[in-house]
């Protein structure tokens, strides 16, 4: 049946059913747009640890570095790895938005710039979120179409994980998300490391890898001439990806969610940390199995087949299943995250502030509901358009550094405007199309330019331009300085707490 034993039917079918009935079950949280879009702030450390987890971590990743350190070696792990060095700053970073008290990341342009920021950053984060959504469902359809041989089609498999997600999602908004990702973190480590052992058995030990892989795979630079569709890995690609990293980490436009739906700082700090981490030991998992294909596979047209071949080939029946049900679950951990997400940016930042502001919160939730389903659509439509997952997961790492840029100044220095903020923004935009395009840099170098190119425009045009009226910028630093739990002396200070 569709390529697979009855057995492993029935281990995915269960898990299919299973899931939907934790959303639904969830779902009976959603009392208004706060509860919908951001869980009512009333999730503990163990779900924000595996929501952040669940959310950052989905199986196109698990392909993309598989695929990567097929042909690079096991310097395909920085395809992933490019936040590890960033990791530490989180506990940092969590705190920030978790004070912000926005409900969206365009809430910060807004309340810290100007209402053209906002205007900007709510399209973009749209098509942040259909590129990503469709970065995933294409990478596990590819996936499932290698472990069934074809018995199910990269599209078959992409309209049955959209359509479970969208079941729960639209009824169960955050929380949904959020209780469901508990369930899923838990497939998504067993994704990671079910092959481990088969692989490693099928190569003869790690002698036999040793034997029978090229040295020079084992080493976590890449030097040579990658093949097309990937990079040079040296010791300044990592430096590079590292502070691309921590400039754009802040632009994503969901991670105010994931650090923010917890009670307190703490919550976000040690989700957002925490979930993250275990994202780092879990990638070690996807590049030993690519390594291992290698060995297994050699001369694969197209290497983000590798994890489903071996999936396909070396677990045995009942793990197949059981393999099929975490990459489905890694796939919908996020993709109902990032439609939530994508549905408070229409609703708070469009529709609410421009067309309707004076609606019912179940008017809103709706609307929520409707643009959700045009974001998941969008995100069908990427993944027709792309052929590459590699490919889509490059564009995306530099569009989220140009808004980073305009995201720290506005946080660190009181003297940026918005005029600032425009400057780094498109200025950072214009040098990476110019060295893409047209000069054909390497990624380090491209990073490298718009990253100086986009802060020092930020600070020139600041300079140059008049300051931002001090209430604006007294009233932004008060809510960022004042701790969560203490919102008395923002109200004393004649400031509304929207959602606390």
């Amino acid at each position: 049946m569709f390529g697979l034993h009855i057995l492993d039917v029935a281990t995915l079918s269960i898990y299919l059913i299973g899931i939907v009935i934790a959303g639904l079950w969830a779902a009976r949280k959603v009392k208004g747009v706060g509860d919908y879009f951001m869980g009512g702030r009333a999730f503990g450390k163990a779900f924000m640890i595996m929501h952040s987890f669940g959310t950052g971590t989905h199986t196109d990743q698990a392909v993309t570095v598989a695929g990567a350190s097929y042909k690079l070696g096991l310097g395909g792990i920085w395809y992933q790895w490019l936040y590890l060095f960033a990791t530490p700053f989180y506990w940092i970073i969590a705190p920030i938005f978790r004070r912000l008290r926005c409900i969206t990341t365009a809430d910060f342009f807004a309340g810290r710039f100007s209402p053209s920021l906002e205007f900007l950053y709510t399209f973009w984060g749209l098509f942040y979120f259909a590129l990503q959504i469709g970065t995933m469902l294409l990478g596990t359809g590819k996936t499932a179409s290698a472990i069934t041989g074809g018995g199910v089609t990269e599209w078959q498999a992409i309209w049955v994980m959209t359509l479970l997600f969208l079941s729960y999602g639209l009824l169960g908004g955050l929380p949904a998300a959020i209780v469901t990702d508990f369930i899923q973190g838990i497939f998504i480590i067993v994704l990671s490391f079910l092959l481990c052992p088969y692989v490693l058995e099928q190569v003869g030990g790690f002698s036999g890898l040793h034997a029978q892989v090229p040295a020079e795979m084992f080493s976590l630079i890449a030097p040579g001439d990658p093949p097309p569709g990937y990079d040079r890995i040296t010791p300044f690609f990592i430096l590079m990806i590292v502070i691309n990293a921590l400039v754009g980490i802040v632009a994503q436009p969901h991670i105010l969610e994931s650090t923010s739906a917890g009670k307190t700082e703490l919550e976000g700090r040690i989700g957002f940390t925490y979930g993250n981490m275990i994202k780092r030991l879990c990638t070690v998992a996807w590049s030993f199995t690519g390594i291992a294909c290698i060995a297994l596979y050699p001369g694969l047209t197209d290497p983000e087949h590798a994890f489903g071949l071996a999936s396909r080939d070396l677990l045995p029946i009942g793990l197949i299943g059981v393999m099929l049900a975490s990459m489905i679950a890694a796939v919908m951990s996020t993709c109902d995250s990032f439609m939530v997400d994508g549905a408070a940016l229409f609703v708070e930042n469009l529709y609410k502030r421009h067309f309707r502001p004076d609606e019912t919160d179940r008017h809103y939730i709706n609307v929520g509901r409707a643009v959700s389903l045009i974001i998941v659509a969008g995100g069908l439509l990427v993944a027709d358009q792309f052929v590459s997952v590699v490919e889509i997961i490059r564009f995306s790492w530099s569009f989220v550094a140009f808004f980073g840029i305009a995201f720290w100044g506005g946080i660190v220095w009181r003297r940026c405007n918005s005029h600032g903020a425009w400057a780094g923004i498109l200025v950072s935009g214009l040098l990476w199309y110019i060295s893409d395009a047209v000069w054909e840099w390497e990624l380090p170098a491209q990073y490298l330019l718009y990253t100086i190119g986009g802060f020092a425009a930020l600070v020139i045009a600041s300079k140059l331009t008049p300051p931002l009226p001090e209430e604006k910028l007294n009233r932004f630093y008060t809510i960022l300085h004042t701790p969560v739990g203490e919102e008395q002396k923002l109200r004393d200070a004649g400031i509304t707490v929207v959602l606390e």
